[in-house]
């Protein structure tokens, strides 16, 4: 059996862990979607309208 206490090996490490870039938008998500989705449908009507 190994000779380290167990305070060195379950030690926690202080540092932050790293922020996940997928984490960092998804909270951006309930805004971004539905505004994108009005300029999509107004950029659309535009082409329509444009053509017509």
């Amino acid at each position: 059996m190994s000779d380290t206490p167990v305070e060195a090996r379950h030690s926690h490490d202080t540092s932050p862990e790293p922020q996940d870039p997928v984490e960092a938008i998804v909270g951006a998500i309930p805004l971004v979607l539905p505004v994108m989705g009005g300029v999509l449908i107004f950029l659309l009507a535009f082409i329509a309208v444009y053509m017509a």
